[in-house]
C-alpha cells in the first residue's frame, strides 16, 4: 500500500510497483509450494501511479504471485487494477476451473462501481483468461468491452504504448527451459507427504520373505526400494521438464515412463539386489513413479488442453497402476524365487 487515489466511487488503494522483502519471501514460498493455497489479495479495485478517468483498467486474478508479477511491471505507468476473486488461483488455472468467468468479471466491475471511476468502457484482460471469459457476455452484463492484453505481464508496458495492440510475439505461448525449471520446486515439495507415507511401507514389505520377517532384508532391500522410489520421482519431476522438448511423444506419461525406465534400469544395476525379480521390480516401480510425476505437468504447460489432460489420465493411469502392482508382486516374490 502507498496511500489512496480519490475517486467518485470512494478511495482506491494505491500499491507499490516494487516488491519488498516480505513480498519476495512470500513469492518464493509460493514457487516452492509452501503457501500456494492461502496466498491471495483481497479482490477489488487498486491502482498504480496517479491514474485518472482516462487511465486503462487492467484485470487480473487475486493470486498474490500473479498480482505481484503484474504490479512489478507497471513502474511509471498510471493504471487501475481490477482484481477478480479467483479463490487465490492464477489466471490460466482459474479460467480453466470456471472461476475466472464473464460473470465474475462483470460482478467485480459493478461491485467497485467502475463506471464512476473511469469515463471509458474498456477492460484489458490477460489473454490466458480467454478460455473462461466470454467477452460479449461481459459487455452485455456490465457494459464494458473486453480487450485482450498480452500473455506475459512484462509485455504490458509495450502493449499500452502501442495503443492497446499486441504484436505476434506477445500472443505466443512459450515454455522455455527456465519456465519449465520454475515448476520443479513445487513438484518436489509436493512429494514430501507421499514419500513420508511410502517409505515405512517400503521398508516393511522389503523385510517379508521365507523367514516371515528379516531385519537384514528390511535394511538392505528397503534401502534399494526407497532409492528406486527417489530415482523415479526425480526422473519424473526433474529430468522430464528439463529435457521435455527432446523426449518423444506429446503426452507426458510416456515421457516419464521412458525416463523412469532408463533411470530405474541404471539404479537396479548398481543397487544390492538378488535374483532376477528384484531388479525387474525396481525398474517397473521407478517407471511407474516417474510416469505419474511427469503427468503432473500436463496442467502446467501449453502442450495440452483440459480435455487433453483428461484423455491422458485415462490412458496413463491404468498402465501406471498395472506397472506398480507388477512391481509390488515381483518385490514380494523376490525372496522366494532366489
Amino acid at each position: 500500500m502507498d496511500g489512496f487515489a480519490r475517486t467518485a466511487a470512494g478511495p482506491v488503494p494505491r500499491v507499490r510497483t516494487y516488491l519488498r522483502r516480505d513480498d519476495r519471501v512470500g513469492d518464493l514460498r509460493a514457487r516452492l509450494g509452501t503457501n500456494r493455497h492461502d496466498f491471495k489479495v483481497v479482490p477489488g479495485l487498486y491502482c498504480v501511479g496517479e491514474p485518472d478517468r482516462t487511465s486503462p483498467v487492467l484485470v487480473t486474478a487475486n493470486y498474490k504471485l500473479t498480482f505481484d508479477t503484474l504490479r512489478e511491471r507497471l513502474t511509471s505507468i498510471d493504471a487501475w487494477l481490477l482484481v477478480v476473486d479467483t479463490r487465490g488461483i492464477n489466471v490460466w488455472c482459474a479460467a480453466g476451473k470456471g472461476l475466472f468467468t464473464a460473470s465474475e468479471v462483470a460482478f467485480s466491475v459493478n461491485a467497485v462501481r467502475l463506471h464512476q471511476v473511469v469515463e471509458h468502457r474498456e477492460l484489458i484482460l490477460p489473454q490466458l483468461a480467454a478460455t473462461g471469459v466470454a467477452a460479449r457476455e461481459v459487455e452485455r452484463i456490465c457494459g464494458f468491452k473486453v480487450l485482450w492484453g498480452p500473455i506475459r505481464a512484462r509485455d504490458l508496458p509495450a502493449f499500452l504504448r502501442n495503443g492497446n495492440k499486441a504484436d505476434e510475439a506477445m500472443r505466443g505461448v512459450t515454455f522455455t527451459l527456465r519456465e519449465r525449471a520454475a515448476l520443479i520446486p513445487v513438484e518436489l515439495y509436493q512429494l514430501r507427504k507421499p514419500l513420508f507415507a511410502a517409505i515405512p511401507l517400503l521398508f516393511l514389505l522389503s523385510a517379508l520373505g521365507p523367514d516371515l520377517f528379516s531385519p537384514p532384508a528390511l535394511w538392505q532391500r528397503g534401502i534399494s526400494a526407497v532409492t528406486a522410489t527417489l530415482v523415479g520421482a526425480l526422473a519424473g519431476s526433474v529430468l522430464v521438464p528439463l529435457f521435455l522438448n527432446r523426449l518423444p511423444w506429446r503426452q507426458f506419461w510416456p515421457k516419464g515412463a521412458l525416463v523412469g525406465g532408463a533411470a530405474g534400469t541404471l539404479a537396479a544395476l548398481y543397487l544390492p539386489v538378488h535374483g532376477w525379480a528384484d531388479p525387474l521390480a525396481l525398474t517397473l516401480w521407478a517407471t511407474a513413479v516417474a510416469s505419474w510425476q511427469a503427468m503432473n505437468f500436463t496442467g502446467s504447460t501449453p502442450y495440452t488442453s483440459p480435455s487433453g489432460v483428461e484423455k491422458e489420465m485415462r490412458r496413463g493411469m491404468p498402465l501406471q497402476a498395472l506397472a506398480a502392482l507388477a512391481a509390488a508382486g515381483l518385490w514380494l516374490a523376490g525372496p522366494f524365487l532366489g
